[in-house]
């Protein structure tokens, strides 16, 4: 862990409450928080995390960073999680330690709109060689909180773009068959500063399932 991934950004909502949000938290420091009952199943929408135990078996995950965002009487009202991506999917082809997933960033109800989804981002990308990496987002329309957020498939969609784009994040073509499922889904990459010409390139190819070695 680098000397900066510790920092502690704080924010202050229209509540008054104030919240930090920090990056790799520990298991047994997430044992002692509880999760905001925002957070939970709706009728068009379920939270990705809803137990502090699934947060718990991420942060034991080799290379994986989970970034809270908590208030002062220990409520989880964010949480954002980078790991590796799954063995099986078509990203952990590329080879071991070439790309990262944000797999979750998710904000409770009520505290949305205090900009803690920019702070959260921000702790992730504190992770040690990310610039040796490629970071990458899918956002699947049908994970969406549209109910919550009052927005169309396509405005939580501009959302998330903008969300991520000041953090070196771009669009990149996919034909993966998920994320070509819908129009609205969203791939975004953001390719580290020391990332080699040759892991861009099988990047690339691999965008649209082909492997270095057979590409053209």
């Amino acid at each position: 862990m680098s000397a900066n991934s510790t920092k502690i950004i704080k924010r202050k909502t229209s509540d008054g409450d104030v919240v930090r949000i920090r990056g790799f938290y520990k298991a047994d420091e997430i044992k002692a928080l509880k999760f905001s009952p925002k957070f939970g199943t709706y009728a068009h929408y379920r939270s990705l995390y809803t137990r502090k135990k699934s947060l718990a078996i991420k942060v034991a995950e080799p290379d994986s960073n989970v970034a809270l965002a908590v208030t002062d009487d220990d409520l989880i009202v964010g949480f954002g999680v980078l790991a590796p991506p799954q063995p099986d999917s078509r990203w952990a082809r590329l080879g071991p330690k070439a790309m990262l997933e944000i797999e979750a960033i998710e904000v409770s109800r009520g505290f949305r709109s205090a900009g803690l989804g920019h702070a959260i981002v921000s702790c992730l990308l504190l992770t040690p060689d990310i610039e040796e990496m490629i970071a990458y987002m899918v956002g699947y329309c049908w994970t969406w909180d549209l109910d919550g957020t009052h927005k169309s498939a396509q405005d939580y969609r501009r959302m998330l773009i903008k969300l991520f784009s000041p953090y070196g994040f771009k669009e990149y073509e996919t034909n993966e068959p998920n994320i070509s499922l819908k129009p609205e889904n969203v791939f975004m990459g953001r390719i580290g500063q020391n990332v080699s010409a040759e892991t861009q390139t099988c990047f690339k190819w691999l965008r649209f399932g082909i492997d270095q070695s057979e590409a053209p």
